[in-house]
């Protein structure tokens, strides 16, 4: 391997963590007092204060927290106070360079090398690694592996390595990435080394795999809950993508917002449409320029456009805060990928709605993909390849049942990573299912028996859209072939339109009163309940298709609003925080800086709410650190008072 060709460099200088368990207690104060001096925030989350203690403590660490949840405060804060360099290692340079402005812009020094740099930039970050005037580097577990470097680290004094997005190194994770597998082989070479493990999806099997493929010993593993009770899902049959797409858009008219696609060919029709109906969009996909993938990603960062219409090739490297709703216009891949994705929106804790359309096409072609992708690793020498098929279409099945049936979104999300969901007898209160937008269809029981019956008169082979056929007496070639005209099914739901019965009929596959068979012409037949079912044995429930939202939910923006004046504790003057989202976008474009890295949102809202007059009021806002309060303070207490002087308006203490 690699790093077994690097020599063995001098021992690193000492580490905090060196000095035992009280000197970690006193360690761990003097990290509060850096948060709020260069970050704001006066508490740190419960699962955030036991990870900075772990690293402070030289133990290895597994951390899983959703998107949104904190994490990258986790390997942050510990460099702030211990000495030695924390190298942190990320697959999206992307990714890696939104921290690291932020954390320049936090007064913090940190430093990015990657193979984008030019010969200079390479050049001024090694010798800040050499001179020891950095606290955080970030790489790419490639850069990691380049002979040479972990000796130059060393000699830098490396005293601790996280790895972020480390669901990559595990097969059975959603993203596997081969050369993650080499920073294992850091173990053998530096034993003493604290490794700490990020990622924000990752099931129980996952989690013990990421323990295995990096050798962590006797790791503190903590798990944050999956629940993201700001987000608000909502799961339709698709029918007209481009009309339904806009009826989120107008629900978020201003805000952010990111549409995913299955194909580019589906990116590109879905963004003309939306820009022709005024929408401020762009599209993205692999099969453009790095240059105009860049440039779309830029313009959305920096606020120049509201929507970006994509494949799952984008999102991964945006840190966006502000992101207001993400739209699937088909299945994803699985439930790990849909988590990850919707979790791109409400990053800020605001809430922020999640909306995916599907249809039964979307099943099969994943379920193609995967088996063609697998037929060809399998020609190629691959090992593991079927077993890799099997983990997919089960996450597969898993992201389908949900989306067909109608179980709280909320619910479902948490109890598939493995953790146990706290019901209240009115539900989550924000998923359709929950929120009551699903019309229950009357005499359920007898409209499945129909359906079931008609399956089984049809001698169970035949696929859902050939028993639609019958079911709604279509006069087909095919139907009148097999003599499924004559019989006593045929036409029995005569009334409902093909997509209904389509879609009652995904129903009952995904509460189990239906099955399907295996390869690219899947067959329906009955399942023990299905039997119990035509007998009056069971009873399944079934809901009507829906063409609109049932109830009619306060826009995105106002609600984000009032989630921020509870926190502040007083009515956010929303006429001055849509001023002070104009003076960011200025300072912003002034700095070469996506807005989000001025301030947030949330602390936004908060300014608003607060009304701070002098520099004491505003450091006492969540989110303004010295550094910020010093450059940035000065024009925004003066935006404040001009609002409060045109307005009339009173402004805090």
């Amino acid at each position: 391997m690699l790093f077994d060709e690097i020599p063995r460099p001098p021992a690193p200088r000492a580490r905090v963590d060196d000095a035992g368990p009280l000197d970690v207690a006193e360690a761990f104060e003097r990290v509060l007092a850096e948060v709020r001096r260069h970050f704001g925030f006066e508490s740190l989350r419960p699962l955030q204060d036991q990870a900075i203690r772990a690293s402070l403590a030289g133990r290895d660490a597994l951390v899983v927290l959703p998107t949104g949840g904190g994490k990258s405060l986790c390997y942050q804060a510990p460099a702030l106070v211990r000495d030695g360099l924390a190298v942190v290692v990320s697959p999206l340079i992307s990714l890696m360079k939104d921290q690291v402005d932020g954390l320049v812009a936090s007064g913090v020094d940190a430093a990015l090398l990657c193979s984008t740099q030019d010969a200079a930039e390479r050049r001024a970050v090694e010798s800040a690694i050499d001179t020891g005037a950095l606290r955080l580097l970030f790489v790419s577990p490639e850069r990691l592996a380049t002979p040479g470097f972990l000796a130059r680290l060393e000699a830098a004094g490396l005293a601790s390595l996280a790895v972020d997005e480390a669901h990559c190194i595990s097969h059975w994770g959603h993203d596997f990435r081969p050369e993650y597998r080499q920073i294992g082989e850091l173990r053998r070479r530096r034993p003493d080394l604290p490794i700490q493990a990020y990622t924000a999806t990752a099931t129980p099997e996952v989690r013990e795999d990421i323990v295995q493929q990096l050798g962590l010993r006797d790791p503190e593993v903590l798990v944050g809950s999956f629940d993201r009770p700001n987000l608000t899902y909502r799961v339709k049959p698709r029918q007209s993508l481009a009309d339904q797409v806009m009826q989120v858009v107008k629900r978020h008219s201003g805000e952010a917002g990111i549409v995913y696609c299955l194909s580019r060919k589906d990116v590109e029709r879905t963004a003309t449409e939306l820009a022709a109906r005024g929408v401020s969009c762009a599209f993205y996909h692999a099969g453009m320029s790095a240059e105009d993938r860049e440039r779309t990603q830029d313009r959305f960062q920096r606020e120049e456009i509201d929507v970006v219409v994509a494949t799952v090739a984008f999102g991964m490297g945006i840190d966006r805060t502000d992101v207001r709703f993400v739209v699937h216009g088909s299945l994803p891949k699985g439930v790990e990928q849909y988590s990850q994705e919707t979790g791109r929106a409400g990053r800020d804790g605001l809430p922020a709605e999640c909306v995916m359309f599907f249809s039964g096409s979307d099943f099969h072609n994943w379920k193609h993909l995967m088996e063609r992708s697998t037929q060809e690793a399998v020609e190629n020498g691959a090992t593991g390849a079927e077993d890799e098929l099997s983990a997919n279409l089960e996450r597969l099945g898993h992201l389908w049942g949900m989306a067909t049936g109608a179980v709280c979104r909320h619910r479902f999300l948490v109890e598939y990573f493995g953790q146990e969901f706290e019901a209240t007898p009115e539900g989550c209160g924000a998923c359709d299912v929950c929120l009551g937008e699903l019309e229950q269809v009357e005499d359920s029981k007898v409209v499945a028996q129909k359906i079931l019956s008609c399956v089984v008169r049809c001698d169970q082979r035949f696929g859902a859209g050939h028993i639609t056929d019958v079911l709604r007496g279509a006069d087909t070639a095919r139907v009148r072939q097999y003599g499924h005209d004559r019989l006593t099914t045929h036409g029995i739901l005569r009334g409902h339109a093909p997509r209904e019965l389509r879609h009652w009929i995904e129903q009952l596959l995904a509460s189990g009163f239906l099955a399907s068979t295996g390869g690219n012409y899947p067959t329906l037949h009955l399942s023990e309940d299905g039997v119990k079912c035509l007998r009056g044995e069971a009873e399944p429930v079934l809901f009507r298709l829906q063409t609109a939202p049932a109830t009619r939910r306060k826009k995105s923006a106002e609600s984000a609003l009032a989630a921020a004046a509870e926190e502040a504790g007083g009515e956010v003057d929303a006429e001055l925080f849509q001023r002070l989202k104009d003076l960011r976008r200025k300072l912003a474009r002034e700095r070469g800086v996506p807005p989000y890295l001025i301030f947030n949102d949330r602390t936004l809202a908060l300014f608003a709410a607060q009304r701070p007059t002098d520099d004491a009021a505003l450091r006492t806002v969540k989110g303004v650190g010295d550094k910020k309060a010093a450059e940035l303070g000065p024009v925004f207490l003066e935006a404040i008072r001009e609002h409060a002087d045109a307005s009339g308006a009173g402004t805090g203490a």
